[in-house]
């Protein structure tokens, strides 16, 4: 590994004295208020070019941007990232784009025109790298694939992301989140048994895809400073929803037994599982451990059924399941919810009522944390959103620009790469408009 003073320097010319900069400070329950000097973040220095749709690129340049890189969101003219146009909708601006495209600038290309492929490239000489979610072949019929811009930036970072990878039958396939976590097995243990799969409820193989792809990307960075060569990265949402399914994976695989659905049952531990109380809600809970399990029973006033040598081990306990259900569910059903909670919670036992997003933000522990914010947006006025979840030294990464209108900064970034002012007039009148 080089020394220290070997590694290249991660910001740019003309870009090190940055001064102070007016950033959103938490301030207890009400949000983010108030302003300080920005501090410097793990990414400051880096340039990524985002060529993102929907979710899985798009959350892959904001957390890189998060973390203080400067992130060039390129759009195409008219329409932009579709996710524009998703409700609700707040003075014209979809509230959905905002969650995903904080801490980036907006920068309008038509790829298909000669002159816009000259910025794109020229963009590209100035990045660190580049993140992007098309289909397959769609950038290389431009000229703008990995090979082409490895071959003008040798060092750069080049992370394609698809529903089913760059190459294989399934190459150029559309894949979208619920797709993919049909075809991936992920719907085929939703749900409870004899019964219709049931949808998994967020967009959980866009996301795992997102993570994927921001590991790619910074794993990408740490191998320029210590060898100065870039790659290509290839995600696919379908791979990635599949290395996460852990347990499921290694049954199949060790056993050759196909998992199936299992409803509220975990399929290594019992009682893990969800289990309904008085008045109609419901808690997840999980004694896994022969203490836990112990613990609950005393909780529930069931001690005798300590005793019973079908519940005396786990691997004993997961046998006899339905036996064991059968003197838990009416047990916990005599129970107020939020008494239950707290009683477990006494001894340690993991659990927690089923909360709907409404209660998740009137929660105390998330109001204590700030983990809602209030930005301010040029169009949408203030808005309010999560803020990242990662601290670092009990401080969240700011949010140092709200998601950009589309193509904010079209001139901007222009004037940035040399271009003066008879490129701009050149424009497409729908890049114009965008000013």
């Amino acid at each position: 590994m080089p020394r220290p003073e070997h590694f290249i320097c991660l910001r740019r010319a003309g870009r090190e004295d940055r001064g102070p900069v007016a950033c959103p400070r938490r301030a207890g329950p009400g949000g983010l208020t108030g302003t300080r000097k920005r501090m410097v973040q793990p990414l400051d220095g880096i340039r990524v070019l985002e060529l993102g749709n929907y979710i899985a690129g798009p959350v892959c340049g904001m957390l890189l941007g998060d973390m203080g890189a400067d992130v060039i969101k390129i759009e195409p003219p008219h329409i932009g990232d579709h996710t524009r146009m998703f409700p609700p909708v707040v003075n014209g601006e979809s509230a959905c784009f905002a969650n995903l495209n904080r801490n980036k600038r907006s920068i309008i290309l038509d790829l298909k025109r000669p002159e816009d492929r000259e910025v794109m490239l020229k963009l590209a000489e100035t990045a660190d790298v580049l993140v992007e979610n098309n289909r397959p072949g769609a950038l290389e019929k431009l000229g703008l694939g990995a090979k082409d811009l490895l071959a003008v930036k040798p060092d750069l970072v080049y992370v394609s992301t698809s529903g089913f990878g760059q190459t294989g039958p399934y190459r150029r396939r559309a894949g979208v989140n619920f797709t993919v976590e049909a075809y991936a097995g992920s719907l085929s243990i939703c749900g409870e048994p004899d019964q219709m799969p049931m949808r998994t409820g967020i967009q959980t193989a866009d996301i795992v895809a997102a993570l994927f792809t921001t590991y790619s990307a910074l794993i990408g960075i740490i191998n320029v400073l210590r060898n100065r060569k870039g790659h290509s990265f290839d995600v696919s949402l379908s791979e990635s929803t599949i290395a996460v399914a852990v347990w499921e994976t290694a049954e199949y695989l060790t056993t050759g037994q196909v998992p199936q659905r299992l409803g509220h049952r975990h399929r290594v531990h019992t009682p893990a599982q969800l289990f309904e109380t008085r008045g109609g809600r419901y808690i997840a809970l999980s004694a896994a451990t022969d203490e836990h399990f112990r613990r609950l029973m005393e909780v529930l006033g069931l001690e005798e059924s300590l005793a019973d040598s079908r519940f005396a081990t786990k691997v004993q306990r997961k046998a006899n399941e339905d036996a064991l259900l059968d003197a838990l569910n009416p047990a916990i059903l005599g129970w107020d919810v939020n008494d239950l909670a707290a009683a477990l919670d006494r001894v340690g036992i993991p659990c927690s009522p089923v909360n709907d997003f409404g209660q998740v933000f009137e929660d105390p522990q998330v109001k204590a944390r700030g983990l809602v914010v209030e930005v301010g947006h040029p169009t949408m006025g203030t808005t309010r959103t999560v803020r990242n979840p990662v601290l670092m030294d009990s401080e969240g990464p700011e949010i140092r620009r709200p998601a950009p209108l589309h193509g904010e900064h079209t001139a901007e970034i222009l004037r940035e790469l040399g271009f003066e002012a008879d490129h701009l007039a050149t424009e497409p009148p729908a890049r114009a408009a965008a000013h």
